[in-house]
């Protein structure tokens, strides 16, 4: 069976990877999980608290098929988890890696977007982390997908699920159907 983690931080954007998770979890049976910072609840920026499976610093991310970071505004606080190791290792093990929004942010500071195509919340976005991945940025509403790394802006939670739901071998035609449901509302304007 497909696994895959969520990492929460306090702040966490809900809107991000809900649809991920539902999608994932209701209609392709794919196990989801939660981590956060020592494990603890954390609440988002819409005031869902939420309780984690398990600590991040304990997340084995060959365990899972997809590590997700989940954007929020405790990326770019002034003591942000540090996730570098976590996101190395599922790299270097081939685990696909969801970032959306600020999630492309952690990933731009632990130079996992240094050399891979990706997106993010705007061109120059990502410079203040001081990663060496500008030449790499893609300025596109959709989600950018290179080397099992998926990263979306924050405003792309469809094209993200579509792209990790892919990236996980699980795109079908149901798929194409219910973010084609989605994208009908931006047909008639």
């Amino acid at each position: 069976m497909t696994k895959i983690v969520t990492i929460l931080t306090e702040g966490f954007a809900d809107w991000e990877t809900t649809l991920l998770n539902a999608v994932a979890h209701a209609y392709y049976n794919v196990e989801t999980f939660y981590a956060t910072p020592g494990g603890r609840p954390v609440t988002s920026t819409g005031g869902l608290r939420v309780s984690a499976d398990m600590a991040v610093e304990d997340v084995k991310p060959e365990a899972f098929d997809a590590v997700i970071v989940c954007g929020g505004t405790a990326w770019q606080s002034d003591s942000p988890p540090d996730i570098a190791p976590l996101l190395a290792a599922a790299k270097e093990n081939g685990v696909l890696l969801g970032l959306i929004c600020d999630g492309t942010w952690a990933a731009a500071k632990a130079g996992i977007l240094d050399d891979v195509r990706h997106t993010s919340n705007g061109a120059g976005y990502l410079d203040p982390t001081g990663y060496r991945g500008s030449a790499l940025y893609r300025d596109t509403p959709a989600a950018v997908t290179d080397h099992r790394i998926v990263t979306a802006s924050g405003t792309s939670p469809v094209a993200f699920l579509s792209a990790v739901m892919e990236g996980l071998g699980l795109a079908n035609d149901e798929l194409s159907y219910y973010v084609g449901l989605h994208a009908r509302q931006y047909q008639a304007a």
